[in-house]
């Protein structure tokens, strides 16, 4: 086993984790409305979809890395994402939050599905991901021809370290549920909306 590719991955996964986005929000705002499970439900959906993604650029990444280099790939991966974020975000200020209070436990034993389907959505749609794998498996497994196990330990390394900061973030998000009221719950649900119209328009605005 190579530790150092397994601390490259965290140290990568670390930094993944840091960044702001679509993702962030989405776990937050899942974890402060209806609880840690409602989080990792989001979280789950994420790991999933990058795990996929994982694959399909190391079995596939010379048929995937011209494909993500050319102008259409880039423009309706944008203009798909882009819109879908918006919309969630328009979505997002139409509709008023979960039950709070006394419907607090209907809300947990409600199933995940949707939530889970959410966090896959928010990663899979956004060209971001597929291109920044493509660079990782470019940069990392193919400039320095790692072998299958040696790829395996670095990618582990990586999803570790994601599945720990989004399981933190969860419970952080539900930590803040415990202090909140309701009018806090509807002006966060606000605030969700504007930011993924905001990804939303970004995105599109790149492929303009």
């Amino acid at each position: 086993m190579d530790g150092q590719l397994i601390w490259e991955g965290i140290r990568l996964g670390l930094l993944l984790s840091l960044l702001v986005g679509p993702i962030l929000v989405g776990i937050v705002q899942a974890g402060v409305e209806q609880g840690f499970r409602a989080g990792l439900s989001v979280g789950v959906g994420v790991w999933i979809s990058d795990i996929l993604f994982i694959s399909l650029v190391y079995w596939g990444f010379h048929l995937v890395d011209p494909l993500v280099q050319t102008d259409a790939f880039t423009f309706w991966g944008a203009v798909a994402g882009g819109g879908v974020l918006f919309g969630y975000g328009v979505y997002a200020l139409l509709t008023p939050p979960p039950p709070f209070g006394d419907q607090l436990m209907l809300q947990r034993n409600r199933p995940f599905k949707a939530l889970w389907l959410k966090g896959f959505l928010i990663n899979t749609i956004n060209p971001f991901t597929v291109f920044f794998w493509t660079s990782i498996m470019a940069g990392v497994v193919v400039k320095r021809e790692l072998t299958p196990l040696a790829s395996l330990q670095f990618f582990a390394g990586v999803m570790a370290m994601i599945v720990f900061t989004d399981a933190l973030k969860a419970l952080l998000a539900r930590q803040i549920r415990a202090r909140i009221r309701p009018v806090h719950l509807f002006w966060l649900r606000r605030i969700v909306g504007v930011a993924f119209i905001i990804f939303g328009l970004g995105m599109l605005w790149r492929a303009w």
